[in-house]
């Protein structure tokens, strides 16, 4: 088991205020979208039960259909822990300061606590790069996706200028998965999704959104190809909403930062594929990623 004792002093000092030695009667967990809800349901379970067990109170498994569900359930109390994308994690802080902490993400097999989005296209379709797509449809996940609006959004606007000019038509499909089927199905001449950036193309790499589809059988890798790569990103974080007993919170960031250690197949499923770890994060790693989304909801 790791020791992660100075992680928790530095949190329980920070919440030196609460009462502690409070009971919860229940447990909820929210799934960000990304693929559909039976799924993300399955790929949790394990998790789910693990936590139910070390906690000895019920617990439920949330999946809204879109990102604003988990957000929204994390502001209001409704929801107790979610892993987050860094920008739904920014939009909850700069709504709330007090709701949420984050506590872990997700390390990398090469060490790294970062990711990519992934411009893509089908690969007979003649779009090798990004400047082949323009005059094309293009496929973002949904306003509260880092990796599958915010970042892209803004990076491909530096290379293209806007992007309702360079692209015939922007949508949002819904999800990361709804993008890659949706490419890979010629409803969207491109798209951006996520990955870890790390092993083979064919595999959906490591980590992932394409490591996910291609592992449910939902996309023949080969059938698409990469044509664009952001700066990394950071790797989005678990959050625990601040009001949990500090007993609570303890018990659910040890158990998730052993998980891979304990029963890697269900790390897999929570980490969306292949990677070494859950490590400790603090709100200073996504410093950058809320500025980046206060600009972009102050010119909305």
């Amino acid at each position: 088991m790791k020791k992660l004792a100075a992680f928790t002093l530095a949190a329980t000092t920070a919440l030196s205020g609460m009462a502690f030695g409070q009971e919860i009667t229940q447990f909820n967990l929210g799934i960000m979208g990304g693929e559909n809800a039976q799924d993300r349901m399955n790929s949790n379970e394990c998790y789910r039960a693990a936590i139910e067990a070390e906690l000895g109170v019920p617990v439920k498994v949330f999946t809204p259909a879109d990102y604003d569900g988990v957000i929204q359930g994390l502001l209001g109390g409704s929801l107790d822990m979610a892993w987050l994308g860094a920008s739904g994690y920014a939009k909850i802080f700069l709504t709330d300061p007090e709701a949420v902490e984050p506590v872990l993400t997700k390390q990398n097999m090469d060490g790294s606590t970062g990711y990519y989005a992934i411009g893509f296209a089908r690969a007979d379709s003649g779009i090798a790069t990004i400047e082949d797509a323009r005059g094309k449809s293009f496929a973002f996940a949904e306003p509260n996706s880092t990796s599958g609006y915010l970042v892209p959004g803004a990076e491909l606007q530096e290379i293209v200028g806007p992007l309702a000019d360079f692209f015939s038509d922007v949508r949002f499909s819904g999800g990361h998965e709804q993008s890659i089927v949706g490419v890979a199905n010629g409803d969207f001449d491109a798209g951006v999704a996520w990955a870890d950036g790390l092993g083979d193309w064919e595999d959906g790499y490591n980590s992932g959104a394409f490591r996910k589809a291609a592992d449910a059988g939902l996309v023949d890798m080969n059938d698409i190809t990469e044509i664009w790569r952001s700066k990394l990103i950071p790797e989005g974080p678990m959050v625990v909403r601040k009001a949990l007993p500090q007993e609570v919170r303890d018990k659910i960031i040890q158990l998730t930062a052993d998980l891979h250690e304990t029963d890697r197949d269900c790390a897999y499923g929570v980490a969306h594929g292949e990677a070494m770890d859950f490590v400790p994060i603090t709100h200073d790693a996504y410093e950058g990623i809320v500025a980046a989304r206060k600009l972009e909801e102050a010119s909305s």
